[in-house]
């Protein structure tokens, strides 16, 4: 397969395009790095990402910010950085990758234990982090020519628990190997709509 990952020099994105590498031709796309470059923010530049990559048969996103502060400190302006970026940046990969993809291709978008398990200083992460779960489930009924919707909803990875272990109090750090399962559940499987949650 030519499988298109958005962030996949990240913390999870370097595993997750570590595994599918090994028998796939992958493209690389980041803000700043990768072998193409997006700005998930602002359609242009996706559209212009898939110019360039033309047709794949399938999308992994592992990019989009939220901004994290107490509910009370939070600006309007705050919002928006999450809904602009990981809400509408995902739900944009979909809206206008789809005309890219090969027939029975898939979409994995990518979010987080926050929809269902917030902590503090999470409102507008878990917001967005939520809203995409409910888009993702709505798409699925209507996206044509085979193609596949679904989320992975991973909570803190091993990887990234010693940055983020005093947000998330009694936690227990999710095993790389079983959140790359989740991608690999999403692209490989048959599965739509599905929230692929990976929790304990």
């Amino acid at each position: 397969m030519k499988i298109l990952i958005i962030g996949g020099n990240g913390t999870i994105g370097k595993k997750v395009t570590a595994h599918f590498s090994d028998k796939n031709v992958i493209i690389i796309a980041g803000r700043t790095n990768g072998e193409v470059t997006v700005d998930i923010t602002d359609s242009n530049s996706i559209k212009k990402l898939f110019e360039q990559t033309g047709k794949v048969d399938a999308i992994i996103c592992i990019a989009g910010e939220a901004k994290w502060a107490d509910f009370n400190e939070l600006t309007e302006e705050d919002y928006y950085i999450g809904l602009k970026s990981k809400l509408m940046g995902q739900v944009n990969l979909v809206r206008i990758g789809q005309n890219y993809l090969n027939s029975n291709g898939s979409i994995t978008l990518s979010t987080g234990i926050l929809a269902d398990d917030p902590v503090v200083k999470t409102t507008s992460a878990a917001m967005v982090n939520g809203g995409i779960h409910s888009f993702v489930q709505a798409v699925a009924l209507e996206i044509e020519n085979g193609i596949r919707v679904n989320v992975v909803s991973s909570g803190m990875v091993e990887d990234a628990y010693e940055k983020y272990k005093d947000y998330f109090p009694g936690h227990n750090p999710i095993p790389m190997t079983k959140v790359i399962n989740g991608y690999v559940r999403s692209v490989e499987g048959k599965g739509n709509g599905e929230i692929i949650r990976i929790y304990n």
